[in-house]
């Protein structure tokens, strides 16, 4: 969706030339944003080691300042991520080391520090997969995300946050729950990246049939004044409803009413949806959908 509405604001320009490349780059870009909060949150987490070490350095260290508490840093998921290839290399290739703010790491580990959860934590011996997994989080929906420092820092290094945050977060939150299922040298499955492509491309070939679908139920409304983003999603959902058979069309309908609510005007969820809803009665009479049923298995 954002790349279709940026080729058509570019109107024809050479910059989208080659728009599958171009879907690839901003898919990279999510990559590299989703590897420095990643890297970010594990260095939060193993600064409990280097806060250890700095204070006990100190030239009159005090009992507390020789008995900090370094549980976290040995934290179980922690090091599986640390551990994982795949991270490993994400590091190596991404250098997420170069752009960190050590300064604030280091504030944002003092605020866990302060909180009643990682109070609970340390004071627990045993290690519990919940909790280790629940303190990460902790972490980053608590302490990363609400911090407005943090959120300039990571706008300063990627213009892409604005857009990708939501997908970040929740991109986040299915890794923590399981980390091994994640190559974070691809953001997408090779499923979900045909998806992505066949669709772009397909919304970009069928323009003009699209478009001839969609203006006649325009009624009363001026087609050249129509929200640039309305028109794309319903181009987008026309395309859904004729050429990918395993996708149900309220399935279609019902998330192109969502995105148009989320990233349009107040009213374009139910315009969107009136127009969508309009086209697939009209084209379902005409026997131009066609879907493939899946049956639950008994």
């Amino acid at each position: 969706m954002q790349l279709l509405y940026m080729i058509e604001a570019a109107d024809g320009t050479p910059a989208f030339k080659q728009p599958v490349g171009e879907l690839q780059k901003q898919l990279d870009k999510s990559r590299e944003l989703f590897v420095y909060l990643l890297y970010f949150l594990t260095e939060v987490a193993r600064y409990a080691e280097v806060n250890a070490r700095k204070r006990a350095s100190r030239n009159l260290p005090t009992e507390a300042d020789l008995n900090v508490n370094t549980k976290i840093a040995g934290n179980q998921l922690l090091w599986q991520i640390l551990e994982d290839d795949s991270f490993k290399k994400a590091v190596e290739k991404d250098m997420p080391q170069k752009l960190i703010d050590r300064e604030l790491v280091k504030k944002i580990y003092e605020d866990l520090t302060g909180t009643e959860q990682y109070q609970t934590y340390i004071a627990t011996p045993s290690r519990d997969k919940n909790n280790e997994k629940e303190i990460l989080k902790l972490i980053f929906t608590h302490l990363m995300l609400p911090n407005e420092y943090f959120i300039t820092h990571v706008e300063e290094l990627f213009n892409n946050w604005d857009d990708d945050a939501e997908m970040i977060d929740q991109l986040m939150m299915s890794y923590l729950q399981k980390p091994a299922s994640f190559h974070l040298s691809q953001m997408l499955s090779e499923e979900k990246w045909i998806f992505a492509k066949t669709l772009l491309e397909t919304v970009l070939e069928k323009k003009e049939y699209t478009t001839s679908l969609i203006t006649p139920k325009l009624k009363n409304w001026d087609a050249e004044r129509i929200a640039i983003l309305d028109m794309i999603l319903m181009r987008m959902g026309v395309c859904e409803l004729l050429y990918f058979e395993t996708i149900p069309t309220k399935v279609t309908i019902n998330e192109y009413i969502d995105l148009a609510k989320e990233y349009s005007t107040a009213q374009s969820g139910q315009f969107v949806n009136g127009i969508l809803d309009n086209i697939h009665k009209e084209l379902t009479e005409a026997g131009k959908i066609n879907k493939i049923q899946y049956k639950n298995k008994i």
